[in-house]
Parts: C-alpha cells; structure tokens; sequence
C-alpha cells in the first residue's frame, strides 16, 4: 500500500475512534446509558478500581500493546518519510535479440526535462518515472514564463520530448502525466 494511502486511511480510523470515544462519553453524561454514569464522579469510577485490583498483570499486558503500537508507528513514519514511487531501471526489450539492456530512469528523466527546457516559453522543467521498471509512468512537470503561448509550448512538449521519450523506452502507449504552471517572473534566457 503507498504511504500515502496508508496515512489517510489511519488518520480516518483515528478520527472515527474518536469521534466514538467523544460521542460515548456525551451520551453517558447526559444518562442516555443509564443514570449510574450520568451521576458518577469521575475519581469513583469502577474502571479505577478494576485497574487497581489487576495491577499485577494489567500493566505488563498494557506495556506490551504500548510496545506494539510504539512499533507500528515508527513503521508508518518510516513508510511515509522513505516511501517513493520512483521507478528503477527500466528494462528495454528488443524482439530477436538476445541479451539485455536496461536504461537508467535518470537519464531519460534528464534528458527529457533538459529537452523541455530549450522550448521557448519555459522556464524550467522536471520529469520522474513512477511505478514499476515494467510498467513506468512519466510525470512531466514545466514551469513556464508569463508571457508563453500555452498551448503552442504544451503543443510542443506533446510532440518533441514525450514522443522522443516513448521512442527511447519504445514504448507509444507509455502513460505520461503533464503538469503545466505559469511563473510570474520571466528571467533573460537565450534559446
């Protein structure tokens, strides 16, 4: 499961528990499940006094869950500081012959972004593959000047670089995400 599945997901069931701890603990003060908790003192209370007579065993068995969750957050934390989508090398398959050939997912990414980057009316440009070295995902990323003509420079990242980036891993239905933004300030560049 991505990391960031997993936070939404435990952040949901946090809140639901919650949401049900507060909701409890209203319908008890207003006697909703019987008058005994409605008029109770919080010091008096019954689960103290379990607590108290089971102590012996209570606390060790209470330390070890403690433990266990202790655990499994510093799994989440790990999986949410360290987790990437990157992928790795890819594998480039050539029907008929033999051997193998793989192309660093940096350098197609470097490539591509650097070709971006010589279009007229961008600023800068960044490009990863995400998923699995056999089914990659490129995620472009160009920053472009105020003043560039958007679809004529969204035009021309479609048919220069994505095209030459599925000619590289030869592959034409290579899934690409392309995210475009405008900066406001316009830097002296020669192209």
């Amino acid at each position: 499961m991505h990391a960031d599945r997993t936070n939404r997901v435990m952040l949901l069931l946090l809140a639901l528990l919650l949401i049900a701890v507060g909701l409890g603990a209203g319908a008890a003060s207003l006697g909703v499940v019987g008058t005994v908790a409605q008029h109770s003192r919080l010091i008096a209370n019954p689960v103290g006094h379990f607590i108290g007579s089971r102590g012996a065993w209570l606390w060790p068995v209470t330390a070890a869950a403690a433990a266990i969750l202790v655990v499994l957050a510093l799994r989440w934390l790990l999986a949410l500081l360290f987790s990437t989508d990157r992928s790795g090398d890819l594998p480039i398959r050539s029907p008929g012959l033999a051997g193998r050939t793989t192309l660093a997912a940096g350098a197609l990414t470097e490539a591509v972004a650097e070709e971006i980057e010589t279009y007229l009316g961008v600023d800068s440009a960044r490009a990863r593959l995400i998923g699995n070295g056999l089914e990659p995902e490129l995620v472009v990323t160009a920053t472009l000047e105020e003043t560039a003509d958007l679809t004529a420079v969204r035009q021309r990242i479609e048919t220069g670089a994505l095209i030459h980036a599925r000619s590289a891993l030869d592959n034409p239905s290579l899934p690409i995400q392309l995210h475009l933004a405008v900066t406001a300030s316009s830097g002296a560049r020669v192209t």
